[in-house]
């Protein structure tokens, strides 16, 4: 359980820290417990982890490849295992052995994916998690979490310790000091979406930290007359099946997700319109189909339309339309 005060104080320190955080106190009840890092893990948070739990703790280097091999052999003998390195490293570099070992072979291994979206900032396309989503996708039977704020995050690694979901990815977006999503506890279900406001109108699907901006925007449209409903999905994989009755609801639909047009969030709702034979108005906020520009997170954020400022007036728009 957490307070309000207490999410303020994980999202100000953000999500690469307090997973370090989570992971030092979960460990203390799992003893088979094993991190895996690619050389990355200041970048992890799990400085004060490898410290106090040095048996529990692997640095593999920078070979991401065999990482997830490693890891995989771990989890065969009974660990329960997560894997940290940044998005791009994890859902290409290790594209192949992520198919084989845990999409095939179905070994539970957890990945955790740092600095997904353009969270990195001024290390540009190299360090951008713009695809990931997409390729994770494309590979059977692995789970797909993305986390709202590090309140949820919390949530998610305890189910992840605490069950034997198979392999999963883990999206963290988000920098420290990005807005709160959650005030107080909720009760999380893994593969059940989360509403967060009410509404007849339209119909809003996010997924990941832009959610906050999502939330800010939509709260601030339904204060002075418009009827938004903003669903968190924060498990894209396996998706629960109430959202197809959500959007039969709806006439107009909206994904917001820090994520390439392409394989992501979008593409999950749009396909669900397709294949379910449905007439519905659809506007995407997403990263559009071409490389990133560099800069401050909150930029690049506005630079995409993701900011709350954009997602207001074009919902707002859409509304009228």
């Amino acid at each position: 359980m957490h307070n309000q005060f207490e999410n303020q104080q994980w999202c100000r320190m953000g999500p690469r820290a307090m997973f370090g955080q989570f992971m030092l106190e979960l460990v203390k009840n799992n003893k088979n417990l094993m991190i895996l890092s690619a050389d990355l893990g200041r970048s992890s948070g799990l400085d004060r982890f490898k410290n106090e739990f040095p048996k529990n703790y692997l640095s593999i280097g920078i070979s991401e490849q065999n990482m997830i091999g490693v890891a995989s052999g771990l989890a065969r003998e009974g660990f329960k295992v997560f894997v940290t390195s940044f998005a791009p490293f994890l859902s290409m570099r290790a594209s192949e052995q992520v198919r084989m070992n845990l999409g095939y072979m179905r070994h539970n291994v957890n990945l955790i994916a740092l600095g997904s979206g353009v969270t990195m900032g001024y290390l540009g396309n190299s360090h951008y998690g713009l695809e990931d989503l997409a390729i994770m996708r494309a590979i059977p039977g692995i789970n797909i979490s993305s986390p709202s704020d590090c309140a949820e995050l919390k949530n998610v690694l305890h189910d992840l310790t605490n069950k034997n979901r198979g392999p999963t990815y883990v999206r963290l977006t988000g920098i420290p000091g990005s807005r709160i999503v959650y005030s107080k506890d909720y009760n999380y279900k893994f593969g059940k979406f989360e509403p967060l406001t009410k509404g007849r109108k339209i119909l809003v699907f996010s997924t990941g930290s832009v959610t906050s901006e999502a939330l800010s925007a939509i709260t601030e449209l339904n204060s002075v007359g418009h009827s938004i409903k903003l669903i968190n999905l924060h498990t894209l994989r396996p998706l629960d099946k109430n959202v197809l009755k959500e959007i039969k609801s709806f006439d107009k639909i909206v994904t917001i997700e820090e994520h390439s047009i392409i394989g992501g969030l979008n593409t999950i709702i749009s396909d669900l319109i397709i294949k379910n034979n449905l007439k519905k108005k659809i506007i995407s906020f997403s990263l559009s189909d071409k490389f990133s520009a560099n800069g401050k997170y909150d930029f690049l954020l506005d630079f995409h339309n993701l900011s709350r400022k954009k997602i207001k007036r074009k919902i707002a728009n859409f509304s009228k339309n």
